[in-house]
């Protein structure tokens, strides 16, 4: 009798387990289902799970750890740009194939899947618009996009941001994000740093502001042009920033470098960058440094003469 009572106690422990483990795994398939849905998102750097909405409401920095997740160009502009002024230019231009390049795949395959898949022409964005109400010329770059490398196209869209907000003198804000020039367009992408670079020198000489924005990853020809040429260059926190990677300086040096090696941090202590900006504090801070160190135009003062006659003719 009691080895009856002792294996019916027994059954029933084992099922008690056996139900535990089949609702633990009910719950976890939910819990990856609803993220793989996009309801949730698990930050990458503490694991936390966030409802995406109020991740979106954050401008995707994590509520507990404060990581900025990466976001898209799109995401990006609506951050920055005051609603219903941004006009999108150069829209149409889009990359070819001149050297008729090919790794594992032609990279004219490799541009139309990029296209099909995020709707995207190439990296780069550019447009005018306002921020809390003062004009600015802004491009923004899609690391989706073939890891926001520089090519022709990208170089080109920046360009005629830049010359047409030379023109306007509008300030210029670039936020930079990129593994580097084009390897599948060759010259033609390493010849963008300079041409970019150029078009920058003649908006400064006009005596107009360009801040770049530095966000995670800068690395490459981008770091090695015009993300290092801003007026006041501005950071995100924890972004990696520098031109040849990590493992490949610890190789040629033969030594371990510090774990905040190319990191904003890192660069602000040596003087590369001027300040480090959280992203929700990224639009109140631009509009400040526009305003500081380029006001609205505003109409010239009248001489003495223009006065008097304009209070005759009011008069009359």
């Amino acid at each position: 009798m009691a080895n009856n009572e002792e294996s019916r106690g027994l059954k029933s422990l084992f099922d008690w387990f056996a139900n535990r483990r089949k609702s633990g795994a009910t719950n976890l398939e939910r819990q990856e289902r609803e993220i793989a849905d996009g309801l949730w998102h698990k930050c990458p750097k503490c694991g936390v799970l966030t409802y995406t909405k109020d991740l979106l409401a954050n401008q995707m920095v994590c509520v507990e750890c404060g990581h900025h997740n990466r976001v898209d160009s799109d995401e990006r502009i609506r951050q920055i740009i005051d609603q219903n002024t941004w006009r999108a230019i150069d829209e149409n231009l889009r990359s070819t194939d001149p050297l008729q390049f090919r790794d594992r795949k032609p990279y004219s395959d490799r541009l139309r899947e990029m296209e099909d898949k995020l709707g995207l022409l190439d990296a780069v964005k550019t447009g005018l618009g306002q921020i809390n109400g003062l004009p600015v010329g802004l491009a923004v770059m899609d690391f989706r996009f073939m890891g926001g490398s520089m090519g022709s196209v990208v170089g080109e869209k920046i360009t005629r941001l830049i010359e047409q907000a030379t023109q306007r003198r509008y300030p210029v804000v670039i936020v930079c994000t990129s593994g580097g020039a084009r390897m599948q367009e060759g010259m033609l992408s390493l010849m963008q740093m300079a041409k970019i670079s150029a078009a920058l020198e003649r908006h400064r000489d006009a005596k107009l502001l360009y801040i770049p924005i530095l966000t995670n990853p800068t690395t490459g020809g981008v770091t090695a042009s015009f993300a290092m040429l801003g007026d006041i260059i501005i950071a995100e926190p924890k972004a990696t920033i520098g031109f040849a990677g990590r493992r490949v300086i610890e190789q040629t040096l033969r030594e371990k470098l510090p774990d905040d090696f190319q990191t904003a941090e890192d660069l602000l202590k040596h003087g590369f960058v001027d300040e480090i900006v959280p992203r929700t504090q990224l639009k109140n801070t631009l509009a400040k440094l526009i305003a500081l160190h380029q006001p609205v135009p505003t109409a010239p003062p009248m001489v003495r003469w223009e006065a008097m006659s304009f209070s005759t003719t009011a008069a009359e």
